[in-house]
């Protein structure tokens, strides 16, 4: 399920009971086991790995009283089979559930800090990827994010949706980089973008401002290593009224534009520098003007899509997936492609994601 900004995907909950109560089941199949076979085959030295693999999922107080049982389990078949070695194996059961509650407590301080590492990382989020309404006048927006850094939940791509005097604009980028140390860049552009897009007749201008504030930001923290921190920035307005689309490509992949199952790639006729290489390449913008009519679907994405690979390393056909997709609103677009990403990647994401799918609606 697809949130504006975000997604968000249900829990399982039913095989994830199943697991938190793994070391239960186990007790009671090694318990079983021991008392059910001869005293020879000894599975009942196998004890102690209950409360071992409790300490992966549970607090120290279960984890100890697990170890508790066990141990009440060794002495009854003790009872039973009076010469299976109990006092050694309920020593290991003792070293092993001490072990076992302090790994469950390492563990325990160590999620807490994850946790508020993620408090923080959806703070952040929240300022370079504001929620945003679902439509501007007769204009559809839905919007989609994945972090290739799960436990930041953020990285290097961004975007922005804003509707000005001028029409609405929309932004979308990738910052070179992944993860943290790529959201201070992607806040500046996206910062300047809301600032320059409500001020500037031109979007020419609003492209030279980020490209500015991309500069700034780099001169104050500069990268680290020998690589320059660039960015890809596209740039799309929406005139009143509709009609058409204004077009401005700083270096990024062009978006799609399906109208009634007929696939256009919106390429650039001259394509405009990377933000931040402006100065050293020129800062000669140019807009791409194209029709866009009521009922047209039209994706903007970052590479990290078209990048996405399947285990035999072929890229994900997103040209040929757009041009399959019947007439549907953005949101349910979007939604079919983080399914169809994910299955197609196995899960497996190598780099950040970004999505707007737009839709012009009848006036």
């Amino acid at each position: 399920m697809i949130e504006s900004g975000r997604p968000r995907l249900r829990r399982r909950y039913g095989p994830w009971r199943l697991v938190r109560l793994s070391p239960v089941i186990l007790t009671v199949v090694i318990a079983s086991l021991a008392y059910a076979t001869p005293p020879e085959m000894a599975f009942s030295r196998l004890l102690p790995a209950a409360p071992a693999l409790a300490a992966a999922m549970w607090p120290v107080l279960p984890t100890v009283l697990l170890g508790t049982v066990c141990i009440i389990l060794m002495v009854g078949l003790s009872l039973v089979f009076p010469d299976l070695g109990t006092w050694w194996t309920v020593a290991g059961i003792i070293a092993v559930t001490v072990a076992a509650a302090y790994g469950s407590h390492v563990r325990l301080q160590r999620e807490r800090t994850l946790f508020h590492v993620r408090l923080v990382a959806d703070a952040a989020q929240q300022v370079v990827l504001s929620p945003m309404p679902r439509r501007f006048r007769n204009i559809e927006i839905e919007s989609l994010y994945l972090a290739a850094a799960a436990e930041a939940r953020i990285g290097g791509d961004f975007y922005e949706v804003v509707d000005t005097p001028f029409g609405v604009r929309l932004l979308i980028g990738d910052v070179r980089g992944k993860g943290l140390p790529a959201v201070g860049a992607a806040a500046a552009i996206v910062n300047a973008f809301r600032e320059a897009a409500y001020g500037e007749i031109d979007m020419v201008n609003v492209a030279r401002r980020l490209d500015a504030s991309s500069m700034r930001y780099n001169a104050a923290f500069p990268p680290e290593g020998p690589m320059e921190r660039f960015a890809t920035a596209l740039l799309a307005e929406i005139p009143p009224g509709g009609g058409r689309i204004n077009i401005l490509n700083c270096g990024h992949p062009p978006p799609l534009l399906l109208n009634r199952r007929e696939l256009r790639v919106l390429e650039s006729v001259i394509p405009s520098p990377l933000l931040s290489l402006a100065e050293l390449i020129g800062d000669h913008y140019n807009v791409d003007t194209f029709d866009f009519a009521p009922g047209d679907l039209l994706l903007l994405y970052t590479d990290g899509i078209a990048e996405a690979r399947a285990r035999d390393g072929e890229f994900f056909p997103l040209a040929a997936w757009m041009r399959r997709q019947p007439p549907t609103p953005p949101r349910e677009l979007l939604a079919a492609l983080h399914r169809d990403l994910v299955r197609y990647s196995r899960g497996r994401l190598d780099d950040d994601i970004a999505a707007l799918a737009v839709r012009l609606r009848e006036p």
